[in-house]
């Protein structure tokens, strides 16, 4: 069962003597009735889920069905590094901001993503999380410890609100989506 508080979760961390991340993990692998190992490589999965997901959303061709969204990652991405372009927060934010458009457009265009917590939400940790690894040479481990307490913050806020947009509004999604990433970055 995953945790329903933060206060459970850091009590047992501390208790135990382990990392948030240990906590988490040994929890999801006795849950799941499998072993930490698995736990670390479905996560792997995951991670690799989101670079392909900013990979292909990226794209200068992605389009949504309706043809309404698409390409602005592109553009955003090229953008990036030109000394001559417009990047009001410089080029690690239109980065961070580049990745999570791409992972939104590639849901726009049915494509395979992960919902860090919804499909609404779903850029957030991922453009964060990959542009962190890019800049700071994050290796998978460290990214697979966020993710597993970004995951125990989403269940938590679960437990106890609505991730559904349309229940709570978009912030049920983009500001647990937030909070998510910025537990999971703790981490790293």
């Amino acid at each position: 069962m995953p945790y329903a508080s933060f206060s459970t979760l850091l009590e047992d961390a501390k208790t135990e003597n382990l990392s948030l991340a240990e906590c988490v993990q040994q929890r999801e692998a006795a849950d799941g009735d499998i072993t930490v190992d698995e736990v670390r490589t479905r996560l792997a999965d995951t991670l690799n889920v989101m670079r392909e997901a900013v990979r292909q959303g990226s794209a200068p061709d992605i389009k949504s069905r309706t043809g309404l969204t698409g390409g602005d990652a592109a553009r955003l991405f090229a953008s990036v590094n030109k000394p001559d372009a417009i990047n009001v927060m410089g080029p690690r934010f239109t980065h961070i901001l580049a990745s999570s458009m791409a992972t939104v457009e590639l849901n726009a265009a049915m494509g395979r993503i992960v919902a860090a917590p919804t499909a609404g939400a779903s850029g957030v940790l991922p453009g964060i999380f990959l542009t962190l690894a890019r800049d700071h040479d994050l290796d998978d481990d460290t990214l697979i410890d966020g993710l597993l307490v970004a995951g125990a913050i989403g269940a938590c806020f679960a437990a106890h609100a609505t991730l559904s947009g349309a229940a709570g509004g978009c912030q049920a999604e983009v500001g647990t989506a937030a909070a998510m990433t910025a537990a999971g970055v703790s981490t790293c």
